[in-house]
């Protein structure tokens, strides 16, 4: 189970296009999303002011001017850059930075020019145009025009970022493994109090290692709504994998610019809660560029905005009531009711922070104790039972030069031993065997 889950975390839930850079005001205008999904009506109610969101990833350049002043913290899980989550690593450095632009970017260039000039040289009946009309659309207009014309906007623009980085490769020694760094980097971002943690990683199994019970428990515990990316086709996802299959997170599926499931930049499985875009977007890269990507890496952080949205308006509200809101909202799309593609459907931006949605005692997307009391029982212990819950899945020690990864169950050493010696111990028995059959055979004769 270890090896599987290691061996597909390697490969990050992501599709990328480069592109050919364009005047930043271009890349403004290429997301479709803010006003097809209903972002730009939410934000005239809440716009993650207060939230604080998560990313587990490759690392944020917090240098990029449509970042600056953003990320307020961070880890490096992997012990190799020493700069708090800011450095990018790994073989897609970029990552972390194009997700967490799709969540809190703010732009970046001089507000929208009042167009009073302009009209002055219209006719002085264009000018007295009815008061009411122009003060709604000036509110309506208000929540954009508090940033640049340029770059891109997050879908919670005002919300917080802390970074973990994980290194996702074996390039440098000594790092502890990638479900290691993970599960460090869940638990600090618990610890430092984050509402939203966000996962745009992927992998091909279905199982996870037991260090992400505690890491999830923890999360769970204390109250931190998850968002995790499904994965994608194109990168060998073709069902959902671990993370996405753990109880309890919320669950990211892609479509295309159309509106449908994307078959590259998305996959299925049941554990589907919701579809966000996903195939075309674009994102931030390190040193103020930017590019065109697809994958469900950059569905997740949009809804992980939608969290921060309702989370900014809805203090009081727990994280499984957070989700519910989400899916609640959702617009039913498929197969009626949920389904493996879509989820509960395709997110409604305005309608989950607005909406007046029934309470739930208990996470639609289930729930990680419970599953360790059922699946895990006799292995460790069980939470539900012991006064002080973070004794078990609580904080851990951070330290700077981070241990090397233990060796897994099954290496290749000890199978090739335990084949060694078993094969030795065949050939014994066949000797013996040939040279009492030859004895008794003599005695005959």
């Amino acid at each position: 189970m270890y090896k599987k889950a290691l061996a597909g975390l390697a490969g990050i839930a992501l599709t990328i296009i480069l592109a050919t850079p364009a005047a930043a005001d271009t890349w403004r205008d290429e997301q479709y999303w803010l006003d097809d999904y209903g972002f730009t009506t939410a934000w005239e109610t809440s716009m993650g002011e207060g939230v604080t969101v998560g990313i587990i990833d490759t690392g944020i350049d917090a240098s990029h001017q449509d970042l600056s002043g953003q990320v307020v913290g961070g880890y490096d899980a992997s012990g190799t850059s020493g700069t708090n989550g800011t450095t990018p690593m790994g073989p897609d450095p970029n990552h972390g930075t194009m997700v967490a632009s799709l969540l809190a970017g703010h732009g970046h260039g001089d507000p929208p020019e009042d167009d009073e000039d302009d009209e002055n040289t219209e006719d002085d009946e264009d000018k007295d145009k009815d008061e009411d009309e122009d003060t709604a659309e000036e509110e309506e207009l208000a929540p954009i025009d508090e940033f640049g014309t340029d770059g891109i906007l997050g879908t919670a623009p005002k919300a917080e970022l802390l970074s973990v980085s994980v290194l996702l490769d074996d390039s440098a020694p000594n790092v502890p493994s990638v479900d290691q760094q993970i599960a460090n980097g869940m638990t600090w971002l618990v610890d430092q109090g984050a509402d939203v943690i966000n996962i745009s990683l992927a992998s091909s199994a279905q199982d996870w290692p037991e260090s992400w019970d505690d890491a999830f428990l923890y999360a769970e515990e204390q109250d931190v709504v998850v968002v995790v990316a499904a994965g994608n086709r194109a990168s060998g996802s073709n069902v959902v994998g671990a993370p996405a299959t753990i109880p309890g997170v919320l669950t990211v599926a892609g479509l295309d610019k159309e509106g449908n499931a994307s078959w590259d930049a998305s996959t299925e499985g049941i554990t589907i809660g919701v579809a966000a875009p996903a195939d075309p977007l674009i994102g931030a890269l390190p040193d103020d560029e930017y590019t065109t990507w697809s994958g469900t890496s950059g569905a997740a952080p949009l809804v992980s905005g939608l969290a921060a949205l309702i989370r900014a308006e809805h203090p009081e509200m727990s994280a499984h009531q957070v989700i519910q809101c989400i899916l609640e909202t959702a617009q039913d799309t498929g197969e009626a009711g949920q389904d493996n593609l879509y989820g509960r459907g395709i997110v409604d931006a305005a309608a989950a922070v607005n909406a007046d949605v029934p309470n739930v005692d208990s996470n639609p997307m289930g729930s990680i104790a419970e599953w360790i009391t059922l699946h895990r029982r006799g292995e460790i212990e069980d939470t539900s039972s012991t006064e002080d819950t973070r004794e078990v899945a609580g904080p851990i020690d951070y330290p700077t030069d981070l241990p090397v990864a233990a060796q897994l169950e099954d290496s290749p050493t000890t199978l090739q031993a335990t084949v060694v010696i078993g094969f030795a111990i065949l050939l014994l028995a066949v000797i013996v065997l040939t040279v009492l059959f030859a004895r008794q055979r003599n005695r005959h004769e």
